[in-house]
């Protein structure tokens, strides 16, 4: 009876792997002509799926904002917070109280994908992590990301953060269109803080001429994400590429996709990227059991052996060798947040304001008065 019920949950287990990676095996894929918005390739772009660390090019399009509106400025502190120190990693190594400019915030967020100054930064632009995560929302729904919602700045797992490649696609449009100062910023491969370099997870940086951003991002729920920006020949093409289950599956799916584009062989489907629309109703696969479970050896596995290029002695799309673009971070040192609004103390005029408050010296103690001694 134990044998056979050891061989039922093997052959349970074997039926389940078969039929998740039959479903599983189209990941989402999205080419797109950034200058013209016309979908050249797509493939499941219009369902759900978890963004990960995506999420960040969100974050960085709301503080491209509020700089944009006079919020804030590059040179604003960003204090690491006793709700940012809490992130799982990746972190970037900063202690509690620590400062960094909103300037050298977006390197971290971007080229390390550090989830405490996400936060940190959301607590600096919104005043709090929620408030920032509702302007995240606001903005994509004006975008059109109709498959979007975020529920933190950083991407960490939660089951209600959805997106889909689609919308990622348009967001990575708006931001080349709008923000394009900031180009530099995606196309940097490493930061470096004090003697730590921090570097990218994106290896087209380096690997892939004509890279210039933009994201990577994986959670074990969503597997291994890329948006990807490359310029060749005066052509500009966005790519899209979710739920891969290795970093080298993510790499030369999204090369060999963009090699189709600039080569002609995906010419476009007549349509915008504003005029696909997302399948209603869809829910984003769990891929946490086979990138992080127990058939996680089988399923990546099997996906070698279906795709594999880039492995030892196979070709390889991401053949170029390019300098990576390094951007110097500072520690500003440690600052303290002061709660506003403060109480006035009061020996300070109805005229003074909060920082003469913080900065007026103390009064002096008043003198003791003296009692005669007891005869």
């Amino acid at each position: 009876m134990l044998n056979f019920l050891r061989n039922f949950k093997l052959l349970a287990s074997v039926l389940m792997f078969f039929v998740f990676t039959n479903s599983v095996m189209a990941m989402p894929q999205l080419l797109v002509d950034a200058r013209t918005g016309e979908v050249l390739y797509a493939n499941e772009a219009d369902i759900a799926w978890h963004p990960a660390s995506l999420t960040k090019l969100m974050s960085a399009f709301v503080t491209f904002e509020a700089i944009a509106k006079g919020k804030i400025t590059l040179d604003t502190p960003v204090i690491i917070s006793n709700n940012a120190i809490k992130a799982p990693p990746s972190r970037s190594g900063l202690p509690k109280n620590s400062a960094i400019s909103v300037r050298d915030a977006l390197y971290m967020i971007i080229v390390k994908s550090a989830n405490d100054i996400s936060i940190a930064l959301a607590e600096t632009v919104s005043g709090s992590e929620a408030a920032f995560v509702l302007e995240m929302n606001n903005i994509a729904k004006a975008l059109g990301m109709s498959a979007t919602r975020f529920v933190n700045p950083n991407g960490l797992h939660n089951k209600a953060q959805v997106t889909s490649a689609r919308d990622m696609a348009i967001l990575a449009l708006n931001i080349k269109v709008r923000y394009n100062d900031y180009k530099d910023l995606f196309a940097t491969s490493i930061v470096q803080l004090g003697e730590a370099k921090l570097r990218t997870h994106n290896n087209l940086l380096t690997e892939f001429a004509g890279t210039n951003g933009m994201k990577t991002g994986f959670i074990c729920s969503a597997g291994l994400n890329i948006v990807a920006s490359v310029e060749r020949n005066g052509r500009s093409l966005v790519a899209v590429v979710l739920g891969a289950s290795s970093a080298r599956e993510r790499g030369e799916l999204v090369a060999q996709l963009l090699l189709k584009g600039f080569s002609g062989e995906y010419r476009g489907q007549g349509i915008s990227i504003m005029s696909m629309n997302n399948r209603a109703g869809s829910m984003p696969k769990d891929m946490r059991p086979f990138l992080c479970g127990d058939n996680a050896k089988a399923y990546i596995a099997e996906q070698e052996r279906k795709y594999p290029y880039g492995l030892e002695g196979q070709q390889s799309f991401l053949n170029d060798n390019i300098a990576a673009l390094t951007y110097r971070a500072r520690n500003l040192g440690l600052m303290r947040k002061v709660p506003l609004p403060m109480p006035r103390p009061f020996h300070m005029s109805k005229t003074a304001n909060i920082r003469d408050a913080i900065m007026a010296p103390p009064l002096p103690m008043p003198r003791p008065v003296r009692k005669s001694p007891v005869r």
